[in-house]
């Protein structure tokens, strides 16, 4: 048996990989000839005759919901996702403070899903819509379990965040970039609660939370699954919709009619809350706090990433937010 490693691991990264794998040899039926690590307490586990992914939850409730709810999702007849297994262990995995669950692998397609094509695009966005249905119809039995989802008040708190932060982001930003940032973020989050009512009187599903391209994957037969429900909460449609959006409008250079071209978005684009929200320049925000609270100003390759992000299409950006204004008016 082997562990892959990736480069640059740390020595003692390697030690707990070791243990790991002799923890999990101690509790898989058959012989395994492979662990090679995806992610943080992510895994591929290969056996003489089987593949897993091997996921880890610092909490065993956490994992026990993750269970339940995929497990839900099947029941209610949602097929396009992976399911946890028990048969292939002796007993549940828990090693070293982290609960482990072992996932039904999905071989994927030799083309790996993007954002970057309009079938793509409208593909990922007919199975949220599923996904949505589905979930409408047992949100109720989740509603003592999972958090709600706080849309106007996560969005004001990352402000906030970039706010304190902009002493280091100062360092690195032309000042009327982060005008403009600002300007964008208190328009928008102004727009929301003044037309907060739209969001409150859609009727709640279980969201994602996460619609980014890498949690949409094509099997080798084609078929397309929605994976990673770490971060599922309750809410109304629209909150996925919005990140959607924010995920692909890079792809279609900031374009509201390509936007509107597909389908469920374009009837949101006649709402003034969801336009508004579509100002709010999260993604931006996002990467800008996560920077500064890791302390990874000082890698170049990090900052690098965050520029690019920030600067490559601001003016698209600015258009785009000049074209939301004009259709609130």
């Amino acid at each position: 048996m082997r562990v892959i490693k990736t480069p640059g691991r740390l020595k003692g990264d390697d030690d707990y990989l070791n243990r790991l794998l002799s923890y999990f040899q101690s509790q898989f039926y058959e012989k395994i000839i492979q662990l090679a690590p995806i992610r943080k307490s992510v895994f591929l586990l290969r056996t003489e005759n089987h593949t897993y992914i091997i996921k880890g939850y610092h909490s065993d409730n956490r994992l026990k919901l993750q269970e339940a709810f995929t497990a839900t999702l099947r029941k209610e007849g949602f097929l396009k996702t992976y399911m946890f297994l028990t048969n292939p262990m002796k007993e549940p995995l828990f090693f070293e403070g982290t609960y482990y669950g072992c996932i039904e692998y999905i071989p994927p397609h030799k083309d790996a899903f993007s954002f970057q094509t309009q079938r793509n695009r409208q593909e990922g966005l007919d199975l949220v819509k599923q996904f949505h249905k589905t979930t409408a119809s047992v949100e109720s039995r989740y509603r003592t379990l999972l958090p709600n989802g706080q849309l106007i008040e996560k969005w004001s708190e990352r402000l906030r965040v970039f706010s304190g932060n902009l002493p280091y982001i100062t360092y690195f930003l032309d000042e009327y970039m982060i005008s403009d940032l600002m300007t964008w973020a208190n328009w928008s989050l102004a727009g929301m609660i003044k037309k907060r009512r739209f969001f409150q009187k859609e009727p709640n599903v279980i969201l994602h939370g996460d619609v980014a391209h890498h949690n949409f994957l094509r099997d080798r037969k084609g078929q397309l699954n929605l994976i990673d429900f770490d971060l599922i909460s309750i809410g109304p449609p629209s909150f996925d919709y919005l990140q959607y959006a924010n995920r692909i409008l890079p792809n279609i250079g900031w374009s509201l009619g390509k936007l509107g071209s597909l389908k469920p978005l374009g009837k949101y684009l006649e709402e003034e809350a969801f336009l508004y929200a579509l100002a709010f320049p999260a993604d931006i925000f996002r990467e800008w706090n996560r920077l500064i609270r890791e302390k990874a100003y000082t890698d170049p390759a990090k900052i690098r990433q965050v520029m690019d992000l920030t600067v490559n299409q601001f003016d698209l950006r600015k258009n785009f937010f000049s074209q939301l204004q004009e259709k609130v008016k």
